[in-house]
């Protein structure tokens, strides 16, 4: 799945397109790489957001084309 399309079916980031942003701005790495929105997300991988001052980091845990709200947290856990 899309890096863009996991943060917004996550509810990570809340819509697509600013998912597609943030990733064309450098500020979403993964496994410690500055990414592009186009790469494929892999169970296993440790994604950092940079929001502002502060950062999340997150393990993905399980990848689903669509999820209801309380699914969304089981995609991922805060590290």
């Amino acid at each position: 799945m899309r890096l863009d399309k996991y943060l917004k079916v996550s509810r990570l980031i809340k819509r697509r397109t600013v998912a597609n942003e943030a990733c064309d701005a450098g500020r979403v790495t993964v496994n410690d790489k500055v990414v592009k929105a186009s790469y494929d997300v892999k169970i296993g991988d440790i994604i950092e957001i940079g929001f502002g001052t502060r950062s999340v980091r997150v393990e993905v845990t399980a990848i689903m084309e669509t999820s209801k709200k309380e699914e969304a947290k089981e995609m991922f856990k805060y590290i």
